[in-house]
C-alpha cells in the first residue's frame, strides 16, 4: 500500500514551503509500507535556528492555507530539530547539524523518494539581478 493521494499533495506543500524559505536538501518519503502511523515524512534541514523556524512557520503556514492544522509540534523552542505531526504526513526540520547526526535518510533509504516538482530550483536571472544591484549600490 502506499502513501494517499491526500497526503502526498499535504507533503508537496510542506516541501515547496521548505524550499521557497531556502530550506536545503527538501525531501520527501513514502514511508506507507515501512509505518503504519503515516504516509510520508517530509525531511529538510538549515544553517541555523532562525532559518530552522522560519522553514516551519512557512510550512505550517501554507499547510493552514490548505485546510490542514498540525495534531502536534516539538522542538520550536531550541530551534534544532522542529517535528511536525499532521498523521498522515510528519515534517521534520532540522538544523544541518542534527539531520547530518540522525541521518534520518539514511534510516529510511528504502522507501521511496516522492518526486516535487520545483524543489531546489533557484531563478538563475533573479540572483544575478540582486547581485547587480548591490554591485551598483556600492
Amino acid at each position: 500500500m502506499s502513501a494517499t493521494t491526500e497526503a502526498i499533495e499535504m507533503a508537496r506543500i510542506a516541501a515547496l514551503a521548505a524550499d521557497e524559505k531556502l530550506a536545503s536538501d527538501v525531501v520527501v518519503l513514502d514511508v506507507s509500507e515501512q509505518l503504519v502511523i503515516t504516509d510520508c515524512f517530509v525531511i529538510a534541514s538549515a544553517p541555523n535556528e532562525r532559518q530552522v523556524n522560519a522553514v516551519v512557520e512557512n510550512i505550517e503556514e501554507r499547510l493552514r492555507e490548505a485546510g490542514h492544522k498540525p495534531v502536534r509540534r516539538e522542538g520550536t523552542r531550541e530551534g534544532r530539530w522542529v517535528l511536525l505531526d499532521f498523521v498522515d504526513v510528519v515534517i521534520h526540520v532540522q538544523h544541518n547539524e542534527e539531520r547530518n547526526f540522525y541521518a534520518l535518510d539514511r534510516l529510511w533509504k528504502d522507501c521511496p523518494a516522492v518526486p516535487v516538482e520545483g524543489i531546489g530550483r533557484r531563478d538563475p536571472v533573479q540572483d544575478t539581478d540582486s547581485a547587480d544591484v548591490e554591485e551598483s549600490e556600492l
